[in-house]
This record gives C-alpha cells, sequence and structure tokens, in this order.
C-alpha cells in the first residue's frame, strides 16, 4: 500500500524517529501504526547489536529529587558522542532515569521501549550506565548537585539531632557547599578511620621507594615510624573529604568548617555518606 505523508508525520511525532526510518516502518508493517512503532523499536535493538563494540564515553548523569526533599537520585546514561549527548532525546531519556531511580525502580525494565526508541533515534550504541538513590535516615538533609553540565553528580547525606538544625537555611547551605567541595576535590572517604589500611600500607611503600631513590637510602627505623606517620596523614587530607581544605576558605579544613556550622545551630553534624558519579570513571 502506498504510505502518505501524514502516515509519515503521525509517526515521527508518536516516536520521533527520523523521516526516512518512519517512512520504512510504515512500509514494512503495511501501514499498521501500532506494528510500526514495534518495528522501529526491534531496529534500534538491531542497532545497538551492532555497534556494542563502539566506546559509550559520553553522555549525561541526572539528578531527581523528591518534593519532601526525603530522597534524591542519580542515573548516568551512555553515548558515543556529545553530540547525541546534548540532542532533547537524550536528555529527556537521562530525565526519566533520574526520575525512575528515584522511585526505587530498575531502569532498564521501567523505561525498556523508551530506551529502544532512543536507540533508533541515535544511532549509537547507548548504555544505562549505573545509578544511586539515597533516603534520608534519621534527622537530617540530603542534598544533590550536578556539576560541568551532567558530567559530574555528587549526593550527600548530613545527619544532626534537633528537627529545627534539619529546616534551618544554614544547614542546607553546609550541605550543598559540601556537594560542591566533594565535586570539586573528589574525596573517597569521610574520615581517616574509613580509610583501608592496605591502601594507605601502598601509599607508603608508593612513598618510602621514592624518599630511597631521592636519598639513596632510608632514615633509621626510629626516624621513619614519625614518617610514616606524617605520610599516612597527609595522604588522608587528599582522600578523606573532612580533612581537605575546604574550598570556599582555604584557611579551614571541611571538618573545622563544619564544626563552625555546628556551632552555629548548636547542635552535632555528622556527614553520613557521600556519593560522587564521574561521567565514563
Amino acid at each position: 500500500m502506498a504510505i502518505t505523508i501524514a502516515q509519515i508525520k503521525e509517526l515521527r511525532e508518536a516516536t520521533a524517529a527520523g523521516m526516512g526510518a518512519c517512512k520504512e516502518a510504515l512500509t514494512v508493517t503495511n501501514g499498521d501504526m501500532q506494528e510500526a512503532v514495534k518495528y522501529l523499536r526491534e531496529k534500534g535493538l538491531a542497532v545497538a547489536a551492532k555497534r556494542v563494540d563502539k566506546e559509550s564515553k559520553q553522555g549525561i548523569i541526572a539528578f531527581a529529587q523528591a518534593a519532601d526533599g526525603k530522597s534524591m537520585a542519580l542515573a548516568e546514561v551512555n553515548c558515543e558522542t556529545d553530540f547525541v549527548a546534548k540532542t532533547d532525546a537524550f536528555i529527556k531519556f537521562v530525565d526519566d532515569a533520574a526520575k525512575v531511580a528515584l522511585d526505587g525502580k530498575d531502569i532498564e525494565q521501567t523505561l525498556n521501549d523508551d530506551y529502544k526508541m532512543l536507540l533508533t533515534k541515535t544511532g549509537e550504541n547507548v548504555k544505562i550506565r549505573r545509578s544511586e538513590r539515597y533516603q534520608l535516615d534519621g534527622t537530617g538533609v540530603l542534598s544533590g548537585y550536578i556539576h560541568m553540565g551532567g558530567k559530574i553528580g555528587v549526593m550527600v547525606e548530613v545527619a544532626c539531632t534537633k528537627g529545627e538544625s534539619a529546616a534551618s537555611k544554614e544547614l542546607a547551605d553546609a550541605a550543598h557547599y559540601l556537594c560542591l567541595q566533594i565535586a570539586a576535590n573528589s574525596p573517597k572517604y569521610i574520615v581517616p578511620e574509613d580509610v583501608p589500611q592496605a591502601e594507605i600500607d601502598a601509599e607508603l611503600e608508593i612513598k618510602l621507594n621514592a624518599l630511597k631513590e631521592q636519598k639513596g637510602k632510608l632514615p633509621p627505623e626510629q626516624a621513619l615510624v614519625g614518617i610514616k606517620k606524617g605520610m599516612a596523614a597527609k595522604y588522608c587530607t587528599q582522600v578523606c573529604l573532612m580533612k581537605q581544605d575546604y574550598v570556599a576558605d582555604g584557611e579551614l579544613t571541611v571538618e573545622k568548617y563544619l564544626d563552625g556550622v555546628a556551632k552555629q545551630l548548636d547542635d552535632t553534624l555528622t556527614v553520613k555518606r557521600f556519593v560522587r558519579l564521574q561521567l565514563g570513571a
């Protein structure tokens, strides 16, 4: 049967697929609109299978938050090119993925039809890579942040003991500034006690080998005790959030900054957890 321009436009409006792909789908399915939509979805999977060996290092990290602020989520979806990552269809899909993650549902299963259609629209190897969801546990606040247009996503949970502290602008601001800190300085842990001893030992081995190459030999064992302690402490200032220099005020550590906010609120504040997603990392 002859396929009309009106049919092609209707299918394009329903799927956002290209005019050529819509015409092909309608021709193959003899103008059956529902079957044409199904055909496009299946074609998307076929495209993905052919491009499975293509690297997907571009994409977006999106953020979603419940109206009451007590739950939030991040979702990362990858594609092959920055061009596709900037398209309306891709951006909408990643935003929807974050909302699905916020609801605690499986993204690929929930958005299966949309995912297939996105493969058809983009013609690229699109991957739903990962997601993270935080639910506030007890008294405190959650905060989330997207950096560099979706290249980095951060969430943090800060606990307090008073309901009025949790509702305060001071704590909301502090949690937001912690997100900025995490985005900028990429800590791995909260406090030194969280760092595995094996990781510290490996770092000390690298540092001591470099010292031996520089000096020709290592200092006496008695001196090494203090040297190792200093090296371990310095490493913790790099990888532990609370020991890092506070990016907004180099005179303070994050720990001292948070202590100041706690004093303002006459409360005890504790960073319970954080997550930092970096695109492709």
